[in-house]
């Protein structure tokens, strides 16, 4: 951001500028953007928090309700946005990637709707940093998808369609649900090890047992919650599995 703080971004107004950030590690450059909800009811103590010293967490960029965008860290630092997390063979995806923190309430706050002002400069936002950095659809993502279980945002209710059809991310139209058989906790067997295969595939984190386990479960979950929201409940149903297999399907040239 250099001396003047002026934003790196054309979408960002300006720059408030957070202390949590360290250099990259390995040399690695940002070939990942990651959104998050900042879960706190108030943006302005969400903005404070991310700046604050002691709470040990930032991101680099911060999107307001109204659509007023900020940049907190430069992009060349690794910012503290992730946590422990995996995506495709990388497990410090902070030193590889860039995050953006969305002003929203999430499931703390009863999941609000994101305003139109917002998301179109998320989308904004999302679109530069990816052309500039030449990021693959299939490695913009949701915290929840970097780390299963432990994270939940930025929630089902997030537009990833909407960011998909003006050039963010990657997406299909999810199958539709329908009763039949289904894989859940406790299954054992080829079909489970079939689809954990396919999952880390795509880039989740899993290991390929053929057990139906509490990780299983968690990342079938975080799927769902990225790419077939209207039902999360960590069972592998036909329209999980089917919208997984289109997704590996239809990925871009050099995806994931």
């Amino acid at each position: 951001m250099g001396t003047s703080l002026s934003p790196e971004s054309t979408v960002a107004k300006k720059v408030f500028p957070s202390p949590n950030h360290g250099e990259r590690k390995d040399g690695k450059r940002p070939d990942m953007l990651i959104l998050h909800y900042t879960g706190m009811p108030d943006a302005g103590e969400a903005l404070q928090w991310l700046c604050n010293p002691i709470s040990q967490v930032s991101a680099h960029y911060f999107v307001f309700e109204d659509g007023r965008v900020i940049q907190m860290v430069p992009e060349a630092r690794r910012a503290w946005h992730a946590g422990s997390s995996y995506w495709d063979g990388e497990t410090d995806t902070n030193s590889c990637s860039i995050g953006i923190e969305i002003a929203n309430a999430g499931h703390p706050g009863g999941l609000p709707l994101f305003p139109d002002e917002q998301i179109d400069s998320v989308i904004a936002l999302a679109r530069d940093i990816v052309l500039r950095w030449r990021i693959s659809p299939t490695r913009v993502l949701g915290h929840s998808d970097v780390a299963p279980g432990r994270k939940v945002d930025p929630g089902e209710l997030f537009p990833w369609r909407r960011l998909h059809d003006a050039g963010v991310g990657h997406w299909v139209a999810p199958a539709p649900v329908r009763d039949g058989r289904f894989f859940s906790r406790g299954d054992e067997g080829m079909p489970i090890e079939a689809l954990q295969a396919m999952l880390t595939m795509y880039g989740y984190g899993l290991k390929i047992t053929g057990v139906f386990d509490e990780s299983t479960e968690k990342v079938v979950a975080a799927f769902q919650r990225h790419f077939r929201p209207e039902r999360i409940d960590g069972v592998a149903d036909a329209s999980t599995i089917t919208t997984l297999r289109d997704l590996i399907a239809k990925r871009p040239q050099g995806g994931a």
